[in-house]
């Protein structure tokens, strides 16, 4: 669907928190990607300090503030919580959701909605693990960590997804409004209690191959308490679903 056709055929959420750097960045390459699509960005910023709605009030002076949106919130309220309150603004047929931070790069948009629409999925998921996926820019630690923990969630929960700590996909609107109505993860865990809950449910998953970028402006915000809050997470999931 061409952008004169007037409908929005796909809604891009950016939960940002401190990414002056890099939100003029991945909205430029969200645009170059997807020249001739439909698609509104709605940007989710939790009161960054940095000046991040700033930049995003100038995206809007060049782009239109009918492509991006912003709806911030008034505190840091969690990653799992802020797609859910870019839920309630988005007009598209399809929900994507992705990283500001540039780890993930629009260019594989494209063929998240060609698998899309080859194989009518609810979901399409980008994996680091499976054949042309893989990592960039992480040490030998932080691989083993990421590797480990989705090697443990694949062992309990068999999910039928290679990647679940991932969190770059696109949804089918409807399947992402009912998917967040059940899950009680509102932090890091979020995205992983989303796909283990949409593959209970019997929810089309495909899988598309994506390299991960490590950020290259601004700090992680994984830390310690998103550790032990993915332990906690898997046991609630291990003994809900």
């Amino acid at each position: 669907m061409a952008i004169g056709d007037g409908a929005i055929r796909y809604s891009v959420l950016l939960p940002t928190y401190n990414e002056r750097e890099n939100v003029a960045i991945i909205t430029y390459l969200l645009f170059k990607a997807l020249q001739n699509v439909s698609f509104e960005i709605i940007v989710i910023d939790d009161a960054s300090p940095d000046g991040t709605q700033d930049v995003v009030r100038q995206l809007q002076k060049v782009y239109g503030d009918d492509r991006i949106l912003l709806r911030p919130r008034h505190a840091k309220l969690g990653l799992g919580t802020a797609y859910i309150h870019g839920l309630k603004y988005a007009s598209g047929e399809f929900v994507i959701i992705m990283d500001a931070d540039l780890s993930h790069h629009p260019k594989y948009l494209r063929s998240f909605m060609k698998k899309q629409e080859e194989t009518g999925a609810d979901i399409v998921t980008g994996s680091r693990y499976i054949p042309g996926g893989g990592v960039h820019g992480w040490d030998f630690k932080r691989k083993l960590t990421s590797r480990g923990a989705n090697v443990l969630a694949q062992t309990l929960l068999w999910p039928r997804v290679s990647d679940l700590t991932g969190s770059f996909r696109l949804y089918k609107k409807p399947v992402l409004e009912d998917l967040v109505k059940v899950c009680v993860s509102r932090g890091y865990v979020f995205q992983m209690e989303l796909i283990v809950r949409a593959s209970r449910s019997n929810y089309r998953i495909e899988e598309v191959p994506i390299t991960f970028v490590d950020r290259v402006y601004g700090i992680s915000k994984l830390g310690g308490s998103e550790i032990v809050q993915y332990l906690r997470g898997l046991i609630h999931l291990l003994l809900t679903t």
